[in-house]
């Protein structure tokens, strides 16, 4: 058994990673099948490697949130030449002149996945998240052939790369669909993302996904030789890269792969430029956000001509009704566009457009289809007009004065629900554990949500008799449910989907009024005297609260024991009064949410950075890039303990 496992993940490797098969497919096939039929007559000699394991199990019930090790920090960006020599000019200033060599890599069109290996074997395969924490993928991404199950190296370490859908495989997964008679989907990055996040890996096995390695934790002494690394390890890694000694090499490369792009299997959109050393990374250290040693340089949009065919509207979850564009199918950059957005009443206006017309199409970074600009008038125009009455639903469509969208004010319109519903239960909000997009989408169809307070309505085994759930995931929404009555009424108000209404409005919200009641009831004057609201957003919060649907859903929210009363604030003369505050890493007596609420309780500020207007960074366990600026900039840290005394003292650390 062993011998045979060894023969299919070289075949693997020849066939996944280096393109060059040694074998037919059947001959693989039948390794595979004699194989399984040992393992079959002896389970308990089954590794945790084995490769027959790459499909295995029923499908899952959700995901597992899980911290990345490090943060996975975005890149900063280079849209042009002169940003490009900017950037060098940045390094070679902060190290002083002192020489130094960039690698240049492909910037894979993809999804960003952490692997970690223990003992030589794959143990846990995480998404990228919000940076800080990612999703447990890995039963899926063990389906993904290029991505070694087993490896030589018994110590911990940890791969980062990029999953990609090759061209070919998203034109057959594509093809496939039209004869099922589905929509086609948009891009291989979505595409990708879509079929590594699907709950049955059997899914994920069926769409030929690549995995390509680009970082090693730990990091060998040099990127490229991390590259090197990684390829001697068993990945795939891009055979296009280059160690640039300057800025000149580097613009080079940059240029061959612009037009030398088309020839590539699958989609990039651009060139990912790092210093090599990792001690000059050291050196130069990160931002906030992004490493000060590493740039993406983005390729300019794609422009492709084609048709008008129509306008139609989509209606979004605050009511926003948004033109989208029906073009006839063309394809821009690797992908066929057939649909645009227009944004709104104006933007068609700006642009001139009726149907019929033949525009300019251009992928937005290479991902979003927009129209730029009419090419031709056609023959037989048909001029847009924005409906006065919902599509969906059918209640009147309101255009407040002064701004440029219309709305539906019917929370309960069916185009709204879902998205309304997402929002309600998401992370930031009222953070129901497992109410995901596709139990939603499942609860809506069968008629079971068609507000957001039927939410508080639903049983366990309601629940439990849904596709792809059990009576232990449907327990755990359930108690999520529950939960989310606790939640602060700052997230309620958040969570209500009045425009303009966004997180820290319905912080200033709660604090200046104490209660859901007296902002529903307050005049648009006495809501301006409310800081950061002004004339259009009191004129929203009225028109929500004047609306009869709203009223009622509202009640019903109070009839389920939601939190609608807070602690008024008196931030005029709060002990914090003026002062700014930044929350990083893990607290240990309380939640970020939770000292967000003391600080702004007390009359002070919170913000998501660190800049030099930062007064102090409460800084918790594993505080990470917001820890080392507040040190470069020479802000005060300090802990909770600190926090509180500072409070108590009125201000003084």
């Amino acid at each position: 058994m062993e011998k045979l496992r060894t023969e299919i993940r070289r075949h693997e490797h020849l066939y996944y990673v280096l393109d060059a098969p040694a074998i037919t497919d059947a001959d693989y096939d039948a390794l595979m099948s004699r194989l399984r039929a040992l393992e079959e007559r002896h389970p308990e000699l089954i590794p945790a490697g084995s490769p027959t394991l790459r499909v295995g199990g029923a499908p899952r019930e959700g995901f597992q949130q899980v911290k990345h090790s490090e943060p996975m920090l975005s890149l900063d960006n280079a849209l042009n030449e002169g940003e490009l020599r900017a950037f060098d000019e940045r390094v070679r200033g902060l190290l002083g002149d002192a020489p130094h060599a960039y690698v240049a890599e492909l910037k894979f069109d993809g999804l960003s996945l952490a692997v970690r290996y223990e003992g030589g074997v794959l143990r846990q395969a995480i998404t990228r998240g919000d940076g800080d924490t990612g999703e447990d993928v890995t039963e899926n991404a063990r389906t993904i052939r290029s991505l070694p199950l087993r490896v030589a190296a018994n110590e911990p370490f940890e791969v980062r790369g990029e999953v990609v859908m090759p061209s070919r495989a998203f034109q057959a997964l594509n093809e496939d669909r039209e004869q099922q008679g589905l929509p086609r989907y948009a891009n291989p990055r979505n595409s990708a993302a879509g079929s590594l996040r699907v709950l049955d890996p059997a899914i994920t096995a069926g769409r030929r996904l690549d995995f390509y390695g680009y970082i090693r934790l730990p990091a060998p002494d040099s990127q490229w030789g991390a590259l090197e690394c990684l390829s001697a390890e068993g990945f795939k890694v891009s055979a296009h890269r280059k160690r640039c000694k300057g800025l000149d090499e580097l613009l080079a490369f940059i240029q061959e792969w612009e037009t030398g792009r088309e020839r590539l299997p699958f989609e990039i959109d651009g060139v990912v430029v790092k210093v090599d050393s990792q001690a000059q990374q050291r050196q130069l250290g990160w931002t906030a956000r992004a490493p000060r040693w590493a740039i993406a340089f983005k390729y300019p949009p794609r422009q492709a001509e084609t048709t008008l065919r129509s306008i139609e509207i989509q209606v979004g979850r605050t009511g926003v009704l948004t033109p989208v564009a029906n073009l006839e199918p063309v394809g821009v950059s690797g992908v066929v566009v057939a649909r645009a957005t227009l944004h709104n009443e104006d933007e068609i206006e700006r642009l001139g457009l009726a149907a019929g017309d033949t525009v300019v199409i251009e992928r937005s970074g290479d991902v979003i289809p927009k129209i730029v600009k009419v090419a031709r008038h056609g023959d037989a125009r048909v001029k847009f007009a924005m409906p006065s009455q919902c599509p969906v639903c059918g209640e009147p469509v309101v255009r407040a004065e002064g701004e440029v969208a219309s709305r539906c004010l019917n929370p309960n319109c069916p185009a709204r629900l879902r998205e309304s519903l997402r929002y309600f239960a998401s992370r930031g909000v009222m953070d129901i554990d497992g109410m995901g997009e596709a139990l939603i989408e499942q609860l809506a169809d069968k008629g079971l949500l068609k507000s957001i307070a039927d939410l508080y309505q639903l049983n366990a085994g309601q629940l439990a008799g849904l596709d792809r759930m059990g009576e232990k995931s449907a327990a755990r929404i359930m108690k999520g449910i529950e939960a989310s009555k606790r939640q602060s009424l700052a997230r309620l108000i958040n969570g209500l989907g009045i425009p303009f209404v966004g997180e820290r409005t319905a912080a200033l919200l709660g604090g200046a009024f104490g209660s859901l009641d007296a902002i529903a009831q307050a005049s648009e004057e006495k809501l301006q005297e409310t800081p950061e609201v002004g004339v259009k957003v009191a004129q929203a919060i009225r028109r929500f609260f004047g609306n009869e649907h709203n009223r009622e859903m509202v009640e019903r929210l109070r009839a389920a024991g939601l939190t609608f009363t807070q602690e008024k604030v008196r931030t005029e003369n709060g002990p914090l009064s003026g002062l700014t505050f930044v929350i990083t890493g893990t607290l240990a007596s309380m939640s970020r949410d939770e000292a967000k609420a003391m600080i702004e309780n007390a009359g002070g500020k919170t913000a998501g950075s660190v800049s030099k207007k930062t007064d102090f960074l409460v800084a918790g366990e594993a505080a990470g890039s917001k820890l080392e600026k507040a040190n470069t900039l020479g802000v005060k840290v300090i802990d909770e303990e600190e926090l509180r005394r500072i409070v108590s003292k009125g201000g003084q650390a």
